[in-house]
């Protein structure tokens, strides 16, 4: 990759990255444009994957909602994800969490991480 490219998306990159791993809990605060106002809405959910490097990071969260599976994609340095708070930790041993779509009930849940 080119020299340029590199600055560009240095500049692109956020200060302080939240440090979250897969299967974690989180509450992404997002910014949310609603006509000529702004506000933050929370989503909170479990992270599914993180892909993707430097400025072009996404994460993917998924939640239950009334009995539906929602999932989010947000590009990790967005000026639109204001915050990511870690609810718990979450033990796995998988890098993408696909399985968990077909899961419902006790087997979605996820083993907290103990330290």
């Amino acid at each position: 990759m080119s020299d340029i490219i590199r600055e560009i998306e240095a500049e692109q990159r956020k200060e302080k990255v939240d440090d979250f791993a897969v299967g974690d809990t989180v509450r992404v605060y997002g910014k949310i444009k609603e006509g000529n106002r702004e506000r933050i809405q929370v989503f909170e959910g479990v992270v599914l994957k993180r892909q993707g490097g430097s400025s072009r990071e996404t994460f993917t969260v998924r939640k239950n909602s009334n009995g539906i599976g929602v999932e989010k994609t947000w590009p990790l340095h967005s000026p639109n994800v204001e915050k990511v708070e870690i609810v718990r930790k979450g033990k796995v041993r998988r890098a993408k969490l696909n399985y968990l779509r077909d899961r419902v009930g006790k087997k979605a849940k996820i083993k907290e991480l103990v330290k």
